[in-house]
This record gives C-alpha cells, sequence and structure tokens, in this order.
C-alpha cells in the first residue's frame, strides 16, 4: 500500500544523502512541509522551515504536526575525533531526534544506519550502528524503515582519501556490498517513504540500488 507524506522531518539536510534528498522533497508537489533543523543556513523555499543551530538544541524547539521522519546523521571516527563522540553523534543523536519525530506524531521514520550494523560486532562502528539500531525498534514505531548502505559515492565538501582511493573499487564488488552513489539512496529513501506497512523494515544496499533507480 502506498501513501503521500505531506509533512516532513528532515536531519542531516547538509550531508551527502541528505541534500539530494531535501532537494527532492522540496520538489514533490504533495510535500507540503518539510523542517529540516541543521547547522548552517539552507537555500530559502517556501515549503522549508530552517531552525539553524546544533541539532541537541533545536530538538525541543521543533514544533508542528510531522508524518514521516528521515535521519541521514552520520559521521566517522575520524571526523568525530574519538568513541565518545563517535557513539555521541551516531547514537544518541539519532535516538533523541527519533524519539522528538515520535512525541511530533510521525508514525514512520526513515534511518540510514550502516553495512554491518550489529550489536554484537567486534568492530566499534558496526557496534554502535547496531546499538543504534537496536534502540530504535525499543522506541516502537509503528513503521521503523532501517537502510544499511555500502560505501556511500559521491562529491564531499570534505576530503577522506581513504573512500577517494577505495571508491573505484567498490564498484567491482558484489550484491550488498558493492558502493552505493548518495544519490540513488535519496531515491531509494523517498520510494521507501511512499510504503505503507507495519512494524520493522531493513534494507540492505542492494535492493537500495534496485529502489533507487
Amino acid at each position: 500500500m502506498y501513501l503521500t507524506p505531506q509533512r516532513i522531518l528532515l536531519a542531516g539536510a547538509t550531508g551527502l544523502t541528505g541534500e539530494h534528498l531535501l532537494d527532492r522533497l522540496l520538489n514533490e508537489p504533495t510535500v507540503e512541509r518539510v523542517l529540516a533543523p541543521s547547522r548552517k543556513q539552507l537555500a530559502a523555499h517556501p515549503r522549508l522551515e530552517n531552525p539553524v543551530g546544533p541539532l541537541q538544541t533545536l530538538l525541543a524547539q521543533l514544533s508542528g504536526e510531522i508524518d514521516t521522519a528521515f535521519c541521514c546523521l552520520g559521521s566517522t571516527l575520524k571526523e568525530a575525533g574519538s568513541q565518545e563522540a563517535f557513539r555521541a553523534i551516531d547514537h544518541d543523536l539519532v535516538v533523541a531526534f527519533a524519539r522528538r519525530a515520535r512525541e511530533l506524531g510521525a508514525r514512520h521514520l526513515l534511518v540510514i544506519s550502516s553495512l554491518g550494523a550489529d550489536p554484537d560486532s567486534s568492530i566499534f562502528y558496526c557496534r554502535v550502528k547496531g546499538e543504534m539500531e537496536q534502540a530504535l525498534r525499543a522506541q516502537g514505531w509503528p513503521q521503523l524503515t532501517i537502510v544499511r548502505p555500502s560505501q556511500l559515492l559521491g562529491p564531499r565538501m570534505e576530503v577522506r582519501p581513504v573512500e577517494r582511493l577505495t571508491a573505484p573499487l567498490s564498484y567491482l564488488l558484489p550484491g550488498k556490498y558493492r558502493g552505493i552513489s548518495a544519490c540513488i539512496l535519496a531515491r531509494a529513501l523517498w520510494r521507501l517513504a511512499l510504503e505503507e506497512a507495519e512494524g520493522t523494515r531493513v534494507v540492505e544496499s542492494d535492493e537500495l540500488r534496485r529502489l533507487g533507480r
């Protein structure tokens, strides 16, 4: 069954995937309102509300009814600077955002996790992502969509030397391990948002590529 989300809450609108998703949302005539808090000012649009500041402080100030929430937050250990700082963003802030979205009436949360997310993983990054997924499941969402993309491909503002080296090779990997462009991921997220179903759905990278074509 398909529905049309009209009032959207988006976290991470200035990120690689978030900016593509924001552009798609604002070009959908059925979307009535996009509430997108961000650290820096976004380009003005008649259907965009853009509170500016740290998301941690903005969450309590967000208001208005929401149908669907997208969480495109995510960092790397290098960007965060420490394991504690990474967890604060990729676990704590994601969970707090989801909680606030639910308080505003959202019934469907779509969140970007990661390939290999597992709360029992020996790899810190994958373990935090898995614990984040666990925490979101515990919130009791009517509809929760967890997407697990492989390496995200596309131009970034910040330089990531390792990703530049591995990106060409990621296209050669099989199935869910093959890299996925942020533009395709954004299209897949929107398509998933149009689907109405109960419970939790986990979508791996190979299916995301198919949905985003």
